[in-house]
């Protein structure tokens, strides 16, 4: 568990530890080009409310979200552990990034829809999605809302409005453009959020999506994780804005930055974003300051590009002990309450293991279903030869290929 629930590296740091959060302390403390992107922090790494600063949510939310961030980090966990272990091809997480998937996703209404990238696992299961379903995505079997037919992690939960993730980077940008634009000319007050890393800015589908929001004041909040890296590109090396939320002027839009691993100043600037979007008023662009504490995926290795020097810093800025550290001040965690969360995510992963493993893949036919109302003569045709070929293939002695 380490530094998930305990306090751990919290102690002061060397001078060569602070040397090496160059990319940290430029972050925070470098102006953008427009000075009134200053950074928006409520707590400290300390887990202080800072001065004039209040608690946009009470103690309780507090505990409910604090809880959701700590059970996104054990089952990605465990869910890493099964990839290694060769049980599922592939695993994309949010380690060191929750505040800023938690915080923004929890200010939403209930008729809000998320555009998400593919880091936002904690983001559906707040939202409602049973860990089952998730599970039986990342194991691609007959359970899986997708059918087996996206990669893991990539999902969709409709019961939530959360839309289908897909792999190219940014196409979700103008998607969540267009349906705030529907939602808009059908006289809803309904918000979009689109989440995107940095790297996405670069995309054309950014250009695309966040200039027509603009220019239609469409009700879409863009919020952009800056994690400092684009899998192995540094973001210096792929934008030469100083700040991501400099490009928010270029469109006409609002722009905001916030310390993305700041759990209070995400739900805040997330909900001041909202409620522009619901009067009217347009398109917010937000820059979540953080940092990608593991590889990008399970298929990176990232000390081949940035050394532990690099990430040690952020390690002490880990958004789960700052959480923690102002819950445990009021009184409201403990020791006691990291165990039974830590055994009640232990539990429920094991049985949504479990329970995914001995599921069937998905039915044949599904590979054609959800195109066309009515199946084509030639997806027919095809579809009868493929459960012929099935059918062969079942009847052949074990270990021979039907020809």
């Amino acid at each position: 568990m380490g530094a998930t629930l305990n306090e751990v590296g919290t102690a002061t740091e060397s001078e060569s530890t602070r040397t090496s959060g160059k990319a940290y302390m430029r972050a925070l403390e470098t102006p953008p080009q427009d000075p009134s992107y200053e950074v928006m922090q409520y707590l400290s790494p300390q887990g202080e409310l800072l001065p004039g600063r209040e608690a946009p949510i009470t103690t309780p939310e507090t505990v409910r979200l604090y809880t959701a961030m700590v059970r996104t980090r054990l089952i990605e966990e465990r869910m890493i552990m099964l990839q290694r272990q060769g049980r599922i091809g592939f695993y994309i997480g949010s380690n060191g990034e929750e505040a800023c998937i938690i915080g923004p996703v929890a200010a939403l209404r209930s008729t809000d829809w998320l555009f998400p990238c593919y880091r936002e696992n904690g983001a559906y299961l707040l939202r409602g999605m049973p860990l089952q379903r998730f599970v039986d995505n990342l194991f691609g079997n007959a359970h899986d809302v997708v059918q087996g037919r996206q990669m893991p992690n990539h999902i969709v939960w409709r019961p939530a409005n959360i839309t289908s993730v897909s792999s190219p980077i940014g196409t979700q940008i103008p998607q969540a453009t267009g349906a705030a634009y529907a939602a808009k000319l059908s006289g809803k007050d309904d918000v979009m959020l689109a989440y995107f890393g940095e790297g996405a800015t670069s995309s054309n589908d950014f250009h695309t999506g966040v200039n027509f929001a603009g220019v239609w004041k469409a009700p879409v909040v863009f919020l952009c994780r800056n994690n400092q890296w684009a899998i192995s590109v540094p973001r210096e090396k792929q934008c030469a804005a100083e700040a991501i939320v400099d490009k928010a002027a270029g469109y006409g839009i609002k722009g905001v930055r916030v310390d993305g691993n700041d759990l209070f100043a995400c739900y805040a600037a997330a909900s001041e974003a909202y409620a522009r979007a619901r009067a009217g008023e347009g398109p917010t662009l937000i820059e979540a300051l953080t940092y990608r504490l593991t590889g990008h995926s399970t298929s990176d290795d990232p000390k081949v590009y940035r050394s532990e020097d690099q990430v040690e810093p952020w390690r002490a800025k880990d958004p789960l002990i700052r959480v923690r550290r102002y819950l445990v001040a009021r009184g409201a965690w403990s020791d006691a309450h990291d165990a039974k969360l830590r055994t009640e995510v232990d539990e429920e992963c094991k049985a949504a293991i479990i329970d995914a493993e001995a599921a069937p893949p998905p039915a044949l036919e599904t590979v054609m279903t959800d195109v066309y109302s009515d199946l084509p003569w030639h997806l027919r045709e095809q579809l009868a030869e493929a459960e012929a070929a099935k059918a062969i293939g079942k009847a052949a002695p074990k270990g021979e290929f039907p020809l």
